[in-house]
């Protein structure tokens, strides 16, 4: 990696970092220059204004951390058990800081989808893939869930609920509230099986 991306990736890793922090919005330029040590040139040699940086944050740090995070337990023979192993992970590897500061991608999308297009096109594409990831693996196993189940309807439902949770345990930050609702959301996962 030359100099270039490495400064770049630094940038777009305290980026990352600030805006889950303190929200996109409220994220300081001035501080993000001086925690990676360059100018507002080298800055906007890679991007050209906030809301770019704002956008290749979500594209290349937030996004595929997010899918990546998915893939293991939807690629599992049983995506049911996997989707329930990796919900419970995360409240078992939830740190207090992440009750309290919440997701990361989930902020985002709720600060942003509905101030700028752009971050809504986005959010809207990550959220129809990580849905095609859900359908694909409950296609695998069509044969042992239930016949009346909308695999998509599914998908969104279980995303939608992990978001809602997200919410609710930062607003509350209360982390019990987080894991109750993660524990009624594998209920409704396993139910789908016959």
């Amino acid at each position: 990696m030359s100099v270039a991306e490495q400064t770049r990736q630094n940038i777009l890793n305290v980026a990352a970092d600030e805006i889950h922090h303190h929200g996109f919005k409220a994220t300081s330029l001035s501080v993000i220059l001086n925690r990676c040590g360059i100018s507002k040139g080298a800055l906007y040699h890679h991007f050209t204004n906030k809301l770019e940086l704002g956008y290749a944050v979500f594209e290349e740090v937030y996004q595929p951390m997010f899918l990546q995070a998915w893939q293991p337990a939807l690629s599992t023979d049983d995506p049911i058990e996997g989707l329930c192993e990796f919900l419970t992970s995360i409240t078992e590897k939830m740190a207090c800081n992440e009750s309290v500061c919440g997701c990361p991608l989930n902020n985002l999308c709720e600060e942003m989808a509905n101030v700028d297009e752009g971050f809504r096109l986005r959010i809207l594409a990550m959220q129809e893939q990580l849905n095609q990831l859900i359908v694909d693996a409950f296609e695998r196993v069509r044969d042992d869930l239930r016949n009346n189940i909308k695999f998509s309807q599914a998908g969104y439902f279980i995303a939608a609920t992990l978001n809602g949770a997200n919410s609710l345990g930062k607003s509350s930050r209360n982390k019990v509230v987080f894991t109750q609702i993660i524990d009624e959301l594998c209920c409704y996962i396993r139910a789908l099986k016959k």
